[in-house]
């Protein structure tokens, strides 16, 4: 039953936001070949400053408070990684097609505009649902190689210096960040597993500092 219900909510959604923020050119930054793309980000510069809008899919516009999908999500709670499979939390027809933020898809998102000034403070914050468009799916390694090549993509660029900032914030309000490796579970052909270990690259920390931003903007607003 969830998963009809999940079916019918990719083919007709129901609570979709009336907000067009399409004109803005999304991307999104993942491990390569991640098809459940669930943020998106727009950077540009203000002042000496940045402005990011952050789109986080907006899954739950497809679900029906109280129907056999919400009961199974909730049931689920998140999306379990084994070594062979992936549980997800929703199902693909929504996780990795209508709800996705895939390149040249129109999607709904909940965006969050953050203005930081020019040391990387936080300094305005609000969200707003809307639909969003991404133009291009990067992935940490190939972003990391243009940095490291010297592109002049602004959009890389600003990035970076986001990230530097922020981890700048961090250290002085007394935080710490553990670059520890990802663990990789390799199948073999002869049907066994290898464990190996990926260190990660600076691209990735950069990201997540701007998803961590988004998380204590969120905090403030709700205390």
């Amino acid at each position: 039953d969830a998963l009809a219900e999940a079916v019918r909510a990719a083919a007709e959604p129901t609570a979709l936001p009336d907000r067009d923020e399409t004109a803005l050119p999304f991307l999104t930054l993942d491990p390569p070949g991640s098809m459940d793309l669930d943020q998106a980000m727009h950077l540009e510069r203000d002042g000496d400053g940045h402005r990011i809008r952050y789109a986080i899919a907006d899954v739950p516009a497809f679900i029906r408070l109280g129907g056999d999908l919400d009961r199974v999500t909730r049931e689920r709670g998140q999306t379990v990684y084994c070594p062979d499979l992936r549980v997800p939390l929703h199902p693909e027809v929504l996780s990795e097609g209508a709800g996705s933020l895939l390149p040249d898809a129109v999607r709904p998102a909940f965006v969050w505009d953050l203005r930081l000034d020019g040391a990387g403070v936080l300094v305005a914050a609000e969200v707003y649902r809307a639909m969003v468009r991404s133009v291009q799916r990067l992935d940490y390694d190939e972003v990391q190689a243009a940095i490291d090549d010297g592109t002049d993509d602004e959009r890389l660029l600003m990035l970076r210096e986001i990230g530097e900032r922020r981890i700048a914030q961090e250290r002085a309000r007394g935080g710490a960040s553990l670059p520890m490796p990802e663990q990789e579970i390799l199948e073999r052909a002869d049907g066994g597993f290898t464990l190996e270990f990926r260190p990660p690259v600076p691209a990735e920390e950069w990201h997540a500092q701007i998803s961590l931003l988004t998380g204590m903007a969120a905090a403030a607003m709700m205390i």
